[in-house]
């Protein structure tokens, strides 16, 4: 599991334009690093790579997550809902597989007690490396009321995207057809 940050380069003769960027892939090996928040100044993105399956470039092969739309929880860290819903923490946790570990906030979320599922889970810091892991991904939609949204509210859309990473030795669109 590693994280990718977008840094601007120094500037300086790799960077005489001032324009140049680099990304930057930090390895996240154990629970407690791995829960990670959004960061838009810089790109984020989270990828899974499989070490052991390399493309003819000799990289590993992988997916990245591509956050969309997204918000922070605005509830205070003390309120009912946030304490028994303890994955809005944060927007990325990751956990070993483990086949009893299925509901984010427990097995009862509405009944269960404060603390239940992601933060129990990860409370032992197990290592990720090199493991079969679950990528927990939570996002949500701030909603700010407008005038126009009443009575009826229209749509609006959150999602994400899961992009394959080095699966290809180079664009596979590349050999379309030429039209004639």
């Amino acid at each position: 599991m590693n994280e990718l940050n977008v840094k601007p380069m120094a500037a300086g003769p790799g960077n005489p334009e001032n324009n140049a960027f680099m990304m930057e892939l930090t390895p996240l090996k154990k629970e407690w690093s791995a829960q990670r928040d959004l960061d838009f100044a810089s790109s984020r993105k989270w990828v899974v790579l499989n070490s052991n399956a390399k493309n003819s470039l000799g990289y590993p092969t992988g997916y990245a997550l591509i956050p969309g739309e997204n918000s922070i929880p605005y509830v205070s860290p003390q309120s009912k809902v946030r304490k028994r819903a303890g994955f809005i923490n944060h927007h990325i946790w990751v956990t070993p597989y483990d086949p009893t570990e299925i509901h984010a906030a427990g097995e009862y979320p509405n009944q269960g007690k404060p603390g239940m599922g992601l933060p129990q889970w990860t409370s032992h810091n197990r290592s990720i490396e090199n493991k079969d892991i679950v990528m927990w991904y939570t996002f949500g939609l701030t909603h700010t009321p407008r005038t126009e949204e009443w009575p009826v509210m229209g749509t609006t859309t959150l999602g994400f995207k899961l992009i394959p990473v080095g699966f290809f030795d180079k664009n596979p669109a590349l050999d379309v057809p030429k039209i004639k």
